[in-house]
């Protein structure tokens, strides 16, 4: 019986020992996050026209730079594998042509970020919290290498995340965005057959009639660059 309790009141004070871990370091707040995004990536134009379709493997990183719990800036570097096939569409081609490709481009973008709610600690801040979802925009380059030709071209990007903050310094989060290209060519890679360069012969605009591809990922982050916590926090 001795032993038993005894037992009971170790594990007791070790369950004590993350909350302490937590509460001593809850009160620091940080400037900046750097991390890692892993997930999916998919082509959007003449080819396919689902967002979640033909998803191929994206990675990336990313580092965000935090003015207050609300307002945020991103930048993001990331690479992926696009891929698209006209054989299960609806659409009829000029000559009845079909293709299928894929092709791996490079991201790179500013964005924005908009926190619904404070994000923090919890505890630094009477309302803030550890979890927020969030909305972005921003703008960027996309860069597509050959078979055909390298392609550059500018992007705007739109999108909406949640990000909760699982340890005093660790963040998790999912985040969802389209990126819209100024380019029709991300799905020109033959040059025989059907190819894809406005097949319609339709006229486009800067942003009409352009491809673009969605991302969907997963983002993990580690706070860097303490704030002063004896200055006046902004």
């Amino acid at each position: 019986m001795v032993n038993c309790c005894r037992f009971i009141k170790i594990l007791i004070a070790f369950s004590f020992i993350p909350v302490s871990l937590y509460a001593q370091y809850a009160d620091e707040e940080y400037r900046m996050e750097i991390g890692a995004r892993l997930g999916g990536i998919s082509y959007m134009g003449d080819a396919n026209g689902n967002p979640f379709k033909e998803m191929g493997i994206s990675a990336g990183v990313l580092a965000r730079y935090n003015f207050n719990p609300r307002m945020v800036i991103k930048a993001d570097f990331g690479i992926g594998k696009i891929s698209g096939n006209t054989h299960s569409l609806d659409n009829t081609f000029p000559n009845g042509g079909q293709v299928d490709f894929e092709r791996t481009i490079y991201d790179f973008g500013t964005q924005f970020e908009y926190n619904f709610w404070p994000y923090g600690n919890g505890m630094s801040y009477q309302t803030s919290r550890r979890f927020t979802p969030y909305i972005l925009g921003g703008i960027g380059m996309t860069f597509a290498s050959e078979p055909v030709e390298n392609i550059a071209a500018f992007h705007f990007a739109l999108g909406a995340g949640i990000k909760y903050k699982f340890a005093p310094r660790w963040n998790v989060g999912v985040e969802f965005a389209v990126r819209f290209t100024t380019t029709d060519d991300l799905d020109v890679t033959s040059s025989e057959g059907l190819v894809l360069d406005d097949p319609y012969q339709i006229k486009s605009g800067f942003m009409k009639n352009k491809d673009c591809y969605s991302l969907l990922g997963l983002t993990v982050t580690y706070d860097i660059w303490a704030k002063c916590n004896n200055c006046n926090k902004d």
